[in-house]
């Protein structure tokens, strides 16, 4: 069979030539090498237009240009495509044997020839060579104005003028819809079109596959490719977009994809739009989904408003604090020098642990580090500390800061460190069960004898207060002989690292 449609091929008194898919010369028939002057050995396997350049005038580029365009064309689309009118000059030998270059007019056809998987494998070229219509068009009339012969307008010269306006029109129409289909691709923004009461995708961008997290879904419905949207109400407002012919705009509504197989369910934000298509009797025939990814804008403004919710809050409670400090610092000072140190100091004991926490952008600080923080002033060798890490939240750092130097205060004026072999031991531990607990215990040594003070102070008034009130937790202030000693036992949440 293969030998009897070669056989056919080669005795066919059209030419034919078989073109590979890269545009090299397979093979051809013997009505191809007449009608185009060449000898089989001199072009096959030559890329098509090394062996065809349509010779050196000004107008062979664009003559190529016609016959590749329609060329890939066809191997792209996997569809024939015809070329009604091209001029393309053969070489010929001259009278004194040189090579010269003739206008010939050509009307072409081509065709993929698909393989088994439907890739293909050759394009098949059917040319005719018209040339001798165009110049009995040119014998029978003067110019376009003029009357011409009936076989004129029918063979020579209407017919095939319209053939050439119309593949000129078309060749134009092809180039602006390809423009618009690469524009549509590369649009920053989603875009998809829907075809139908059932919202058939003809087409979408990257960015939409990008947004919904899944391949092509080009050919499926809307409710085939999007299945994980029921429920959010997109489905009725399309149904409700094509049945009245209303646009809809929605500004940064939710819509939640599963961006990946068996993956979770994801929340995103978007901008779009759901623009009806109307066909040639102004009936809706699709809709035009245009929008934007807003995503990343949605979730800062969010964070935005939470963080300045939660500054007001801290900026109340610091305020709170002060005024707190300030009243019970001048309760116990009725001197106004005395008062401002002992005031000042403990703001600076605030604003220390405010610096720890703005670093970490009020994330939290590390129990070591409130601790280094508040005492330094002793000499880091005099406060011996001894723990896990602990990573403490905001509240719970901003009160054991407070409570850190408050006893660094009194140690320096009354207990350990007012001695210069007096050192202070800080131990903490974690236990771990239902409830999480911090234990901490203050142990200074090395320092005057201690005594059970007559009344109790601001300091540890502060402390009690910001133990059992801020952090709800229970505190013992021990007066022993041999130093004092401070046991506290806060809980923890379950946000804290240790």
């Amino acid at each position: 069979m293969s030998a009897d449609l070669a056989t056919a091929f080669d005795a066919s008194p059209n030419p034919y030539i078989l073109i590979t898919p890269d545009l090299r010369i397979a093979g051809m028939n013997d009505a191809y090498l007449q009608v185009t002057n060449t000898r089989r050995e001199d072009i096959i396997g030559r890329p098509l237009f090394a062996a065809f350049d349509s010779g050196p005038g000004e107008e062979a580029p664009e003559n190529v240009r016609q016959v590749k365009a329609s060329l890939e064309k066809a191997r792209d689309t996997r569809q024939r495509d015809h070329l009604a009118l091209v001029r393309f000059s053969m070489p010929k030998t001259g009278p004194d044997g040189e090579t010269v270059f003739e206008d010939r007019y050509w009307s072409a056809t081509h065709t993929p020839i698909l393989d088994d998987d439907g890739n293909v494998a050759y394009l098949l070229q059917h040319t005719n060579d018209i040339t001798e219509l165009e110049r009995l068009r040119r014998q029978h009339g003067l110019d376009e104005t003029e009357t011409v012969s009936a076989l004129d307008a029918m063979i020579g010269g209407n017919v095939m003028r319209r053939a050439q306006l119309v593949q000129e029109d078309n060749r134009r129409l092809e180039t602006e819809r390809n423009r618009l289909i690469d524009l549509f691709m590369s649009a920053p923004g989603f875009v998809a079109i829907l075809s139908g009461p059932d919202h058939v995708f003809e087409m979408h961008n990257t960015a939409y596959g990008n947004l919904i997290g899944r391949g092509s879904v080009v050919g499926k419905t809307l409710r085939e490719a999007l299945p994980d949207v029921e429920g959010q109400g997109y489905y009725e407002l399309l149904d409700r977009v094509f049945a009245t012919g209303e646009p809809f705009e929605g500004r940064e509504a939710p819509v939640s994809f599963q961006t990946a197989a068996n993956g979770p369910i994801q929340e995103r934000f978007v901008n779009f739009v759901y623009q009806p298509i109307r066909d040639a009797d102004g009936e809706v025939a699709g809709i035009f989904v245009q929008g934007n990814d807003v995503t990343d804008s949605v979730l800062a403004a969010q964070r935005q408003k939470l963080m300045i919710d939660e500054l007001n809050h801290r900026v109340k409670n610091t305020l709170a604090t002060v005024q707190s400090i300030a009243m019970q610092t001048a309760r116990s000072h009725g001197d106004p020098a005395s008062f401002a140190e002992t005031f000042q100091a403990r703001l600076m004991s605030l604003s220390h642990t405010h610096d720890l926490l703005t670093r970490s952008h009020w994330e939290g600080a590390d129990l070591d580090e409130v601790l280094e923080h508040e005492t330094e002033a002793h000499g880091r060798h005099r406060v011996l500390a001894n723990g896990p890490h602990l990573a403490l939240q905001p509240a719970a750092a901003l009160s054991l800061g407070m409570i850190f130097h408050e006893l660094a205060t009194n140690a320096a004026k009354y207990g350990a460190l007012s001695m210069p072999e007096g050192r202070v031991m800080v131990d903490w531990s974690v236990s771990e069960g239902p409830e999480r607990r911090l234990s901490l215990i203050w142990h200074e040594i090395g320092g005057p004898a201690v005594t059970q003070p007559e009344r109790r102070g601001f300091g540890s008034r502060l402390i009690e207060r910001n133990v059992r009130h801020d952090l709800a937790g229970d505190v013992k202030l021990s007066y022993a002989a041999d130093g004092f000693k401070a046991e506290i036992s806060v809980p923890l949440a379950r946000g804290h690292s240790s």
